[in-house]
């Protein structure tokens, strides 16, 4: 072979060999950016990361009407001083001030390790206040005072933390500071109340906090949402989360995301769960200055009160196992305030069945136990 020959060869084996490099990181090149798109946008079908740390709660109550959504915030901090859960936020979805500094006392009264000192440590739990919302809702024990109460000299009965309450964020935008910040798939939501703050979310844009379209943040961040609501038949009563807030409910239903599990707490499952107010009252023999006991010694509830919402929370930090859960299926909100459930194994939803006496009796020592610690 001629040197001419030889070059010639020697070239064409470099030219493909460059060649068959050049194509392998184009296929690397083409994969990668395949694979971000496909996390970008978070294919439904794309298999969903198990995210196996403490639970990551944000609870998004009414508070200042019922007195299950007091109990519900007690127990969220009751289990996050076992280390069981971590409360990211509370949401107040209830409009006004005083309905946060409800949430402010909560918070401040129950992270304190020491609630019976003089010294309260200040709550670093966020709080977002709903500012566009239901227009005068039903109120069935009025305890928005509760802020105010003084002692017999005239000090404040309960600490709070926050200073300016017309600085808070709006609901919404609360959501998207904490959620953003959180491992993917990680966020379990405990809806007690209405669904205002979460239809906002669901139609809002990037910002500072993340690019992505509301929508898009909940299917990328939230696990598995716990929503207190629905009547499913068992009871004559419609729905009350949903009726009194109907127009964002049909938002949360239309745009919630198909492949984000909700699990549903009817009315029926909590109903018959009831804490009587002489049983809340023996419960808290430890001291007067509580601010649930506070509630039911000055407020009329005679009436007792069904644990509807700390079932929400209950089976976020405890799990599935406490529970009799339908099968999967589709939930549509009908105008009457109604949920139609259609069975299908694919579909997102289910929804806490009633126990039996023993179930019930059960559910309620863990609240009543809760209330008697110290």
């Amino acid at each position: 072979m001629t040197s001419a020959g030889y070059v010639t060869i020697r070239l064409s084996r470099q030219v493909w060999r460059f060649s068959l490099l050049h194509s392998f990181i184009l296929a690397m090149l083409c994969a990668v950016i395949l694979m971000g798109c496909s996390t970008d946008n978070d294919d439904n079908s794309a298999v969903r990361p198990e995210y196996t740390g403490v639970p990551l709660i944000i609870l998004d109550t009414d508070i200042g009407s019922s007195t299950d959504d007091l109990f519900t915030l007690q127990m969220l901090h009751y289990y996050q001083r076992q280390g069981r859960c971590k409360l990211l936020g509370v949401i107040v979805d209830r409009e006004g001030e005083e309905c946060a500094a409800c949430a402010d006392v909560m918070n401040t009264f129950f992270g304190s390790s020491d609630r019976m000192g003089a010294i309260t440590p200040i709550s670093d739990v966020p709080v977002g206040l709903v500012r566009d919302g239901v227009k005068t809702p039903t109120v069935w024990i009025n305890y928005k005072a509760l802020p105010t109460y003084t002692k017999a000299d005239g000090t404040p009965m309960f600490a709070r933390s926050i200073g300016d309450y017309s600085a808070l964020p709006d609901g919404w935008q609360l959501y998207r500071r904490l959620l953003a910040a959180q491992p993917d798939h990680s966020v379990s939501i405990c809806s007690i109340g209405f669904t205002v703050c979460l239809a906002q979310l669901l139609e809002s844009d990037g910002d500072a906090y993340s690019p992505l379209s509301g929508v898009e943040l909940v299917r990328r961040k939230v696990k598995c949402l716990y929503i207190q609501g629905a009547s499913f038949g068992y009871s004559p009563e419609p729905d009350y989360n949903f009726l009194q807030s109907m127009s964002f409910a049909k938002t949360f239903f239309r745009l919630w995301p198909s492949d984000v599990d909700i699990i549903f707490d009817p009315m029926e499952t909590g109903n018959s769960i009831e804490y009587l107010p002489e049983q809340v009252i023996s419960d808290v023999s430890w001291t007067d200055y509580h601010p649930i006991k506070q509630v039911y010694m000055t407020c009329s509830c005679d009436t007792g009160q069904k644990m509807w919402d700390p079932l929400t929370v209950i089976n976020a930090v405890e799990g599935d196992d406490l529970f009799t859960l339908t099968e999967r299926g589709t939930m549509v909100l009908n105008d009457d305030g109604k949920v139609i459930f259609t069975p299908s194994p694919t579909g997102n939803s289910r929804f806490q069945m009633p126990g039996d006496d023993a179930w019930n009796s059960a559910m309620l020592e863990k609240i009543r136990d809760v209330n008697k610690i110290r």
